[in-house]
C-alpha cells in the first residue's frame, strides 16, 4: 500500500478535501493581520501576575469546571444569573463542540463571508452546509433570503457574527432577531469583538430559548491565553457539557484571566485607544483614490480596492514591512478586499504611508 492508498483509507473524503487552516508568518513585519489587542501590560502588573502563576499547581490537574473563572466571566460579561456558562480552549473549540453536539446530517447555516471555521468545522464532521450571501453593496443580512432559506433547509444551528469577520459591520439587530424567531434550532450569535461595540445580544437571553451567545478573551487582549466562552440557558448548556473534553482549560490559562479580568480599567483604556484609531483609520482610508472603506464595529477596518489591484497593494505593503490580510483570492463578495487591524497609533501610521506608496 503505497502512501496515497494508506490516506484514501484512512482519512474521510470530507477531510481530504478541505484545506488546513494557514497563519502568515509574520516574523520582521508590522503585524496587523490576525485582529490581536497590540498592546500589553504594564511592568507591575506583570510583576504581580507571575506571582500568580507560580503559585499555580501544575503537577495538579485544573478545576474541570473553572468554577471561579466562570464566575468572573459571568460578572465581567453582565451575564444573565438564569444564564449558565460553558468555556473552550478559543471560541474554535466551542464552534467544534456544538456542531459536535448535532445529530448526523444536520445543516449549519451562516452568512457569506463570516467567520471561515463555521464552515470549516461542519464539513470536517461531515454536515452539511449552507452559506447565505450577504447583501453585496453593504455587507447587510437579507432577510427575506436567510428566512426562506431557514424555512426550507430547517437548520439545525446559525451562526451569526456580531460584528462580523471579515466585514466589521454589525447587521441589523431586527433581522436578527426575526431568524432566531423562525429557527426551529439553535442560533448562536458570536460576539467576539465586543470589546469595540456597545452592542450585544447577552440581555437577550432570557427572552429565547433557542439563543446562545459566544464570546472570547482573545480580542480583549489574551489571545495567547486561547479562552473562548458560550452562555445560555441551563438545559441547553449542560446537554453540549456532555461533549467538553474533561479538563479542557489548563491551570496557567484559568489563574491568568482570573487575574487579568481584575484589572477591567486597564482593557477599558486599552479598547477605548483602539476605538479613537479605528475612527482616525477609517477617516484616512476614506480620503485615498481606489480605497473604500467599510465602516466597522470590530478592531479591524475591511476596504475595497479597484479592481484586481487588492493583491498587488498587500505584496507592496509587504515590501514595505507592512503584513495586513489579503481576502481577495477568496473571490465573490471580497474580490479586491483587504483588511487591516487596528494596531497602535505608530503602526497605524506606517500602514498608511505604505498604503500610499502602494497606490
Amino acid at each position: 500500500m503505497n502512501e496515497q492508498e494508506l490516506i484514501s483509507t484512512v482519512i474521510r473524503p470530507e477531510i481530504r478535501a478541505l484545506t488546513a487552516y494557514k497563519v502568515a508568518d509574520a516574523c520582521g513585519y508590522v503585524k496587523l493581520d490576525a485582529m490581536e489587542n497590540p498592546y500589553t501590560w504594564p511592568e507591575e502588573i506583570k510583576a504581580e501576575w507571575l506571582k500568580i502563576v507560580h503559585d499555580a499547581e501544575i503537577n495538579r490537574y485544573p478545576d474541570p469546571e473553572a468554577k471561579t473563572l466562570c464566575r468572573i466571566l459571568k460578572d465581567y460579561n453582565q451575564i444573565p444569573a438564569d444564564s449558565e456558562i460553558l468555556l473552550g480552549n478559543g471560541s474554535d473549540e466551542i464552534i467544534q463542540l456544538l456542531l459536535m453536539a448535532l445529530p448526523a446530517n444536520a445543516t449549519v447555516m451562516a452568512p457569506e463571508p463570516s467567520f471561515v471555521m463555521y464552515k470549516q468545522v461542519a464539513q470536517c464532521l461531515g454536515l452539511k452546509y449552507q452559506g447565505i450571501p450577504l447583501q453585496a453593496d453593504t455587507f447587510e443580512l437579507d432577510i427575506n433570503l436567510t428566512l426562506a432559506a431557514i424555512k426550507t433547509q430547517q437548520p439545525e444551528i446559525i451562526f451569526l457574527a456580531y460584528p462580523n469577520n471579515p466585514t466589521g459591520n454589525l447587521f441589523d439587530s431586527d433581522a436578527i432577531e426575526q431568524i432566531i424567531q423562525h429557527a426551529r434550532g439553535l442560533v448562536v450569535i458570536d460576539e467576539a469583538y465586543a470589546p469595540f461595540t456597545d452592542c450585544s445580544f447577552i440581555q437577550h437571553l432570557s427572552k429565547y430559548k433557542n439563543l446562545l451567545v459566544m464570546r472570547t478573551v482573545s480580542k480583549l487582549g489574551l489571545a495567547g491565553l486561547r479562552l473562548g466562552f458560550i452562555t445560555g440557558g441551563n438545559f441547553i448548556i449542560s446537554q453540549l457539557n456532555k461533549a467538553r473534553l474533561p479538563y479542557n482549560i489548563n491551570i496557567l490559562t484559568q489563574c491568568s484571566v482570573e487575574f487579568a479580568l481584575n484589572h477591567p480599567q486597564m482593557f477599558a483604556t486599552q479598547t477605548k485607544t483602539l476605538r479613537q484609531e479605528r475612527a482616525r483609520m477609517f477617516l484616512q482610508l476614506s480620503t485615498l483614490k481606489d480605497i473604500r472603506p467599510c465602516p466597522s464595529a470590530a478592531n479591524f477596518i475591511l476596504f475595497r480596492t479597484a479592481k484586481d489591484m487588492a493583491t498587488d497593494i498587500f505584496n507592496a505593503l509587504k515590501k514595505q514591512g507592512i503584513l495586513i490580510k489579503n481576502l481577495s483570492p477568496k473571490k465573490g463578495l471580497l474580490s479586491d478586499c483587504l483588511r487591516v487591524t487596528i494596531g497602535k497609533p505608530d503602526e497605524n501610521g506606517a500602514f498608511i504611508k505604505a498604503l500610499k506608496n502602494a497606490l
